[in-house]
């Protein structure tokens, strides 16, 4: 369900009374720019027989409520999340507690970086430091699907992937732009995955804004009398994996 507060509305109430109506007989929800903790766990505390919850831009869902949710939900087929905050320990939930879990989507706004560095050395210096090496692999037997449309993630991340989710069939990467599925890695996906959603592949089917956040570039040439900025005083991200997915595939 949209939005629909500027026609008068109560949502909150809305919802709940249609959760009340089913009478612990709801398999799915979808709920676009409106829930809060307090409504996400009356859902779960109601419906123990939910396959589907789907939240959209719900920024006042905090990840304490989130997960408190989650540990109610052992039917869970299918989670997404989409423009909103999911940390690692939220996902630590979903994959302990939802252990049918068929579909996990993690979508955000695709952001261009400038390139300054080799992958390999980002990756190298992000391994290091935090201590993949050495972590404990968790295994998503049961997952089939993923999108991570937007993500961070580089060819380091999308072989923890593979790694770790041995039955994945379609895994969506568009806007993911550091990755670089050539090679190896092109020949992994080619073995396991039916359908590969490339990060530049078209977005027309995309059902979200998929427009792209061009950050500054250094290509620019600068005037005679500006000298060109030092770009290695300047915080970039890391390259690798971002926290929510490193938390749910590393659990500490």
């Amino acid at each position: 369900m949209h939005n629909v507060e500027d026609l008068g509305y109560n949502l909150d109430i809305m919802y709940r009374h249609a959760v009340d109506r089913s009478q612990g007989g709801l398999v799915e929800i979808e709920i676009w720019d409106f829930c809060t903790d307090s409504l996400v766990n009356y859902i779960a505390d109601s419906s123990g027989n939910l396959r589907s919850l789907k939240l959209v831009k719900c920024s006042l869902v905090t990840d304490e409520g989130l997960t408190e949710a989650l540990v109610k939900l052992p039917l869970l087929e299918e989670l997404e999340v989409s423009y909103g905050s999911l940390s690692g320990e939220s996902l630590k939930s979903v994959g302990q507690s939802c252990p049918n879990l068929k579909t996990l989507k993690l979508n955000h706004k695709g952001i261009k970086y400038p390139r300054l560095f080799s992958d390999d050395d980002a990756l190298a210096s992000a391994a290091t430091m935090n201590g993949l090496r050495h972590l404990q692999l968790f295994v998503m037997n049961g997952l089939r699907h993923l999108q991570l449309f937007g993500n961070n993630l580089t060819d380091d991340g999308l072989n923890a992937i593979l790694d770790n989710c041995p039955n994945m069939e379609h895994l969506d990467l568009r806007q993911c732009f550091n990755v670089n599925i050539v090679g190896d890695l092109e020949n992994r996906c080619s073995e396991s995955i039916k359908v590969l959603r490339r990060p530049n592949d078209s977005t027309h089917d995309y059902p979200y804004d998929a427009s792209v956040i061009e950050m500054y570039s250094f290509e620019y040439e600068f005037p005679d009398d500006v000298d060109q900025p030092d770009v290695n005083f300047l915080d970039f991200p890391k390259f690798d994996l971002p926290d929510d997915l490193q938390s749910f595939l590393w659990p500490v």
